[in-house]
């Protein structure tokens, strides 16, 4: 699942927000942003890989990341469209897939990216975990990116481009979804 595209630095955010829309992201009340102007495809298919689009999830993403991203809503979730197409038609998704409620390495993960994306991807990968008190689980993959997202053919280049990313966590279980 989608969780946003983060353009950086990494402290670039919530550029030309109005106060009230900053304070309603900020505050975890994110169906009271105003909605999105996508097109219907791209709201189906947003819908489809970023099931917290129900919460408002996509309406703060744009608040908070995609007003930083120097182009229109439409683009923005367009190109995180072209890289979740990309990393749910790789062997990724077969990691993740075959291992429900199992546990995964970062090695396994990172050896699945350079699979799927090159020699090197997987150093651009982290892991992060979270305890629940039985477990430590997955929670989040960073994908470390760099450069001009031209569609989900051109995913292994923006990650070989890419500053190594931090370990994070070196391994946590797979949820169900």
């Amino acid at each position: 699942t989608l969780h946003g595209l983060w353009p950086q630095p990494r402290d670039k955010e919530y550029c030309d927000v109005y106060n009230r829309n900053l304070w309603a992201s900020r505050d975890g009340r994110w169906l009271d942003l105003p909605p999105l102007d996508l097109t219907i495809a791209q709201r189906r298919d947003l819908d489809l890989v970023m099931p917290g689009s129900r919460s408002g999830l996509d309406r703060h993403e744009w608040t908070k990341h995609g007003t930083c991203y120097g182009s229109g809503q439409r683009d923005y979730f367009a190109d995180s469209l072209d890289l979740m197409l990309a990393l749910n038609a790789s062997p990724v998704v077969d990691l993740f897939a075959g291992n429900i409620g199992k546990r995964i390495t970062l090695n396994q993960l990172r050896n699945a990216f350079d699979t799927a994306f090159g020699a090197g991807a997987g150093d651009r990968v982290a892991m992060i975990c979270a305890d629940d008190g039985n477990r430590t689980i997955i929670t989040e993959i960073r994908i470390n990116l760099t450069g001009d997202i031209s569609g989900p053919d051109n995913f292994g280049d923006l990650i070989r481009a890419a500053d190594p990313a931090a370990i994070g966590c070196r391994s946590g279980q797979v949820d169900a979804v």
